[in-house]
C-alpha cells in the first residue's frame, strides 16, 4: 500500500538530472528508491522511507537493475536480504570480467 501523505522531503541532489515538478512519487517509485538509494543521504532514505513503508520499499528494491556495492550490503543488513536475492547482483555476477589475467 502506497501512502497518501505528501511528497517526501527528498533532497533535491538527489534528484539532479530530473525536472522534480513532473516525477509521480508512486507511479515512478523504483526510480525514485534508486535515485535516493544511491545518491542520497540517511535523511533522504528515513523520508523514502516514512512514504513507501519497509514492506513495499523490501519489494521493491530487489528489482533495481543497478546498487552501489556499499549500498547493497547495506540493504542485506538493514531488511534482512542476502545478495543473491537482488536482481542487480545476480546480473553483476554474470558478467564476464574484460580480462582474465
Amino acid at each position: 500500500m502506497v501512502s497518501i501523505a505528501p511528497k517526501p522531503a527528498i533532497s533535491p541532489r538527489v534528484f539532479w538530472d530530473t525536472d522534480v515538478s513532473t516525477l509521480d512519487y508512486d507511479k515512478d517509485k523504483l526510480y525514485v528508491m534508486d535515485k535516493v538509494l544511491n545518491y542520497g543521504v540517511w535523511s533522504d532514505f528515513v523520508a523514502m522511507m516514512k512514504y513507501y513503508g519497509k514492506d513495499v520499499v523490501t519489494r521493491e528494491v530487489v528489482r533495481l537493475p543497478y546498487l552501489k556495492k556499499d549500498v547493497l550490503n547495506f540493504l542485506c543488513f538493514y531488511f534482512g536480504l542476502k545478495p543473491a536475492q537482488f536482481e542487480c547482483y545476480t546480473r553483476r555476477q554474470l558478467q564476464e570480467p574484460h580480462w582474465d589475467f
